[in-house]
């Protein structure tokens, strides 16, 4: 079943978040610490109003568990998603000052998505990718992103082929992503 994600799916989707994100979550938590690391994403996912939060995220449910997510929200909204994180790194006296931009203005940006190890291979990451363009397009998006790391042939095929473009390369946390764009046509009413 998929639904939208509450607050109390926290530890499995930050669980999760971590396998697709790695080093992304220690630039946003602020700590090479991986249990500290969950720990602070924990507590973002549980708050409205941040790039992480529960509320940009749907999870897939299977056996009673969460085997399954997608992370998604507008390129428009990425400083506001982001200063939560920026205010905590300030705080805790981080010399991280911005987070990199991964979304331009005008894309509905897939921020992160990832399966459990013991449900690959069934098609559930194509079904949430397909639920990310039907969500986007549902919003009256026009234009996709995701990244894709270099170093991830595979899923870059599978982008390619689900009708993806190249659209440079961005680095975020160290590491090199292609931007994958996508435009959607949207039905308008006549």
């Amino acid at each position: 079943m998929i639904r939208q994600a509450k607050k109390e799916d926290a530890a499995a989707v930050i669980s999760l978040m971590y396998t697709a994100i790695g080093d992304i979550a220690h630039t946003l938590a602020g700590t090479q610490d991986v249990g500290t690391a969950c720990q602070v994403l924990e507590g973002f996912f549980q708050e409205k109003g941040n790039r992480i939060s529960f509320e940009n995220v749907l999870v897939l449910e299977e056996d009673n568990r969460v085997i399954a997510f997608m992370l998604a929200y507008h390129g428009s909204r990425a400083a506001e998603l982001d200063r939560p994180f920026l205010n905590r790194l300030a705080a805790i006296g981080s010399t991280t000052v911005s987070i990199e931009r991964e979304a331009r203005e005008d894309e509905y940006y897939l921020d992160s998505i990832a399966v459990h190890a013991d449900y690959q291979g069934r098609g559930i990451g194509t079904k949430l990718l397909r639920l990310f363009e039907q969500q986007a397009a549902e919003l009256g998006h026009d234009k996709i992103m995701l990244l894709v790391d270099l170093e991830n042939k595979a899923a870059k095929a599978l982008y390619v082929k689900m009708g993806y473009k190249e659209d440079g390369i961005v680095t975020v946390s160290g590491h090199l992503f292609n931007r994958m764009v996508k435009g959607l046509e949207l039905e308008t009413a006549q």
